[in-house]
């Protein structure tokens, strides 16, 4: 696991190191928003029926996104260390949430109330920029999920996930990843058999 720093200064420069260059009066703004929030194992963070109201940065920690359908849990986003999390739709629409999402590990997150950052939006274009940038990631993540599921074989699914996020195949239980990927658990270790097959 990366060592993170944990503080919130830190954590503002890290937001703004990823998302928006920043002058020192604003990351004190940035910072001054922030939210440290702590979760253990298997807590839940947002249950369904709750209006999300924060945009949360993982710190520390792994958290998942999932929803309920036929009795099933289904996982549709997991993020580690230096990810956002967020239900992006009861964010906007100030409507209860069918998403939960989870800690997977003890977990500290630093959350950002969106009624806060957009009050400190308006009054700094780099904090607006910032803004703007993690609502855009969020949606190209989405995408590419969305892109992966519909159009690539369990392989090729298993395999990217492997490159882009190998932290969640080590940490994440195989359950959650089978769901993820949209795959059975049986499915999922046929393909993790083969992989490893190829990788001789």
């Amino acid at each position: 696991m990366p060592t993170i720093s944990l503080a919130p200064r830190d954590v503002a420069r890290e937001l703004a190191r990823r998302y928006s260059t920043m002058t020192h009066d604003e990351l004190d703004i940035l910072e001054s928003v922030l939210v440290p929030m702590k979760f253990a194992k298997n807590e839940v963070i947002l249950k369904e029926g709750d209006v999300c109201r924060n945009i949360y940065w993982v710190v520390k920690g792994l958290v998942r996104q999932f929803y309920y359908k036929n009795n099933k849990e289904l996982t549709e986003y997991m993020a580690p260390e230096n990810n956002i999390v967020m239900c992006i739709e009861s964010l906007f629409k100030e409507e209860p949430t069918h998403l939960q999402i989870m800690a997977i590990e003890p977990t500290l997150l630093y959350a950002l109330p969106k009624a806060d950052l957009e009050a400190v939006a308006m009054k700094s274009v780099n904090i607006q920029i910032l803004y703007r940038k993690i609502l855009e990631e969020s949606l190209i993540l989405s995408q590419k999920h969305a892109d992966m599921l519909r159009f690539e074989s369990a392989q090729d699914r298993y395999q990217k996930l492997v490159k882009r996020q190998p932290q969640l195949v080590l940490r994440a239980p195989l359950v959650y990843i089978a769901s993820y990927l949209q795959m059975t658990p049986e499915t999922l270790s046929r393909v993790r058999t083969a992989a490893l097959l190829e990788d001789r």
